[in-house]
């Protein structure tokens, strides 16, 4: 196993404790060695993310440094397992993967990844990433100021043909071979581009590979004494420093069993002696270009996890610094609207600044909430809300905007006259935002002149029905809360619906979609916990 130069690293603190995700042991040992040669002295180890669950719940992590492919639970479900759960959700994940197909990277990130790896990787990339991840944690449901992201990580410019310092060197060459001659014809063949280290043994190349600064490209000789080549490919594959290098094999043996057995070993291309140089250069600057590529994929990925990360919190700021106002604006008219001396014209025109502000507030909150709901991240924190007075001020809001078609909206509740109105237990701004989709949705179905019901039924859980003239169309009504979808509105986006499934479900409650092509009505039942709090009325009934 190598020993890193870490002489000018930075040193990780030693009571920072580290998870190590892998389901292979030998790839757990080697990221540990890694650690603690960095400084790191903490160090639990799981075999998959099931394991790494269990680990959490005993040990205090601060990091976590997770295999992509495993069985069972893979990386990017202990990811997702991690981001919905509210005791671990801050904890920083970074994913060590040998793939980079962009579609899993950006599964990756819209997750919550704190960084990637690609490997191989050296040891200040290591110490970069895992720098930066101890640095920035992901955020709850708090509005805070973030903190600032510390990323000394290797950057390309992905919009041009500017390259990073690691990937501009001329790339390395590895040649193995037990003879010197061959060693010097083909460092003679390939000095003039490219840097070339050479090795006489397997245990040798074995130690240049596995090392902090391993080639980019090895040439190896398939008839050694003692290691051979097939031996020093297989070792390679077991080291996370080794294991992605492309592996030429250069040899006299032709046999289709050799050829089959390198290629089972990761072997991207054979080359037979005697070597004609007008082959072996082209295919060597072929692979050489796989791997500058590579190197720059690296920078591109880091680039996109820290443009996501910065994207959310220039969304968190934007939404904190608009919501503070918008509240105040909503504050000040409801109290112009309660004064005496407001004549109905001017409480009419209160109401429909009212309602402006209301709706600007809503897509603040839709914008921030379905993202934490979709990616698995929102957490509830439950109060007692008093849906009725939501329900009305909405409606409301709704027979002055909708006061063209002259529709009629109606708020009852089946609680007994004189009790406590029933409230939901849930959160108010969600509520808000779920009941304004769905009153706005009936409004804009139902014909002109007809009436939009909205029932509360006193039951636990509560019950809040919505009713209106028009059926909802046969062709998508199975997916009627499904993203996007929609029906003879015009500028509909199909969204309305979605987060109303979405905001209910968000307060461990569901949505029902019920139509009679009968009586030509549509009917949408929201379920919601009814709050702790509260006798309840109607529990036979639910």
């Amino acid at each position: 196993m190598s020993v890193f130069n870490t002489a000018n690293l930075p040193t990780l603190d030693k009571k920072t404790a580290f998870l190590v995700v892998d389901d292979f042991e030998i790839m757990r040992k080697v990221t540990a060695n890694q650690l603690r040669q960095l400084g790191a002295e903490k160090i639990f180890f799981a075999k998959d993310g099931n394991d790494a669950l269990r680990v959490l719940k005993l040990q205090n992590i601060d990091l976590i440094l997770s295999d992509w492919n495993m069985p069972g639970m893979d990386g990017l479900e202990l990811l997702k397992t991690i981001r919905a759960d509210p005791h671990l959700f801050a904890m920083p994940v970074v994913m060590i993967t040998a793939e980079a197909e962009r579609p899993r990277v950006e599964a990756a990130i819209a997750s919550g990844v704190t960084s990637m790896i690609l490997k191989p990787y050296s040891p200040s990339q290591l110490m970069a990433r895992v720098s930066k991840a101890l640095i920035w944690k992901p955020r709850k449901n708090s509005e805070a100021t973030p903190t600032p992201m510390v990323a000394p990580v290797e950057k390309t410019n992905t919009n041009t043909t500017v390259k990073s310092t690691e990937a501009a060197e001329r790339a390395t060459i590895l040649l193995v071979d037990d003879t010197p001659d061959n060693l010097m014809l083909l460092a003679n063949l390939l000095k003039d581009e490219f840097r070339v280290r050479t090795a006489q043994n397997g245990p040798k190349a074995l130690e240049i590979c596995t090392s902090d600064n391993p080639p980019d490209l090895v040439l190896l000789d398939i008839m050694m004494p003692g290691m051979d080549g097939f031996e020093v490919a297989k070792r390679m594959r077991e080291h996370p420093n080794s294991e992605t290098i492309p592996v030429i094999f250069v040899t006299a043996m032709t046999s289709s069993d050799a050829r089959l057995r390198g290629l089972d070993l990761g072997a991207v291309d054979y080359i037979t002696k005697p070597i004609d140089p007008e082959v072996l250069k082209p295919r060597v600057r072929n692979f050489i270009r796989y791997v500058q590529m590579r190197k720059n994929l690296q920078s591109e990925y880091d680039s996109m996890v820290e443009t996501a990360q910065l994207r959310e919190d220039v969304d968190q700021i934007t939404r904190h610094d608009m919501k503070g106002p918008l509240a105040g604006i909503l504050g000040l008219i409801q109290g112009m609207m309660d004064d005496k001396n407001s004549t109905p014209k001017q409480i009419e025109q209160f109401k429909m600044v009212e309602e402006t502000a209301l709706q600007v507030l809503n897509m603040i909150n839709l914008s921030a909430e379905l993202f934490k709901i979709e990616s698995g991240r929102f957490e509830l924190n439950a109060q007692p809300i008093k849906v009725g007075d939501i329900l009305r001020r909405i409606a409301e809001i709704n027979r002055v905007t909708y006061d063209d078609k002259k529709l009629t909206i109606s708020v009852d509740t089946d609680a007994p006259v004189g009790d406590e109105m029933p409230q939901a237990e849930g959160d108010a701004m969600l509520c808000y935002s779920l009941f304004q989709n769905l009153i706005k949705n009936a409004c804009e179905a139902a014909p002109p002149s007809t009436k939009i019901s909205i029932t509360l039924l006193d039951q636990n859980p509560l019950r809040i029905v919505f009713g209106n003239k028009g059926a909802v169309p046969a062709e998508i009504r199975e997916r009627f809360f499904d993203k996007f979808v929609t029906s003879g509105k015009k500028g509909g986006t199909g969204l309305g619906t979605y987060s109303a499934r979405l905001l209910s479900q968000a307060q461990k409650g569901d949505v029902e979609l019920a139509v009679n092509d009968e009586t030509n009505t549509t009917t949408i039942t929201v379920v919601l916990p009814r709050a702790s709090s509260q006798n309840t009325v109607g529990s036979a009934q639910a």
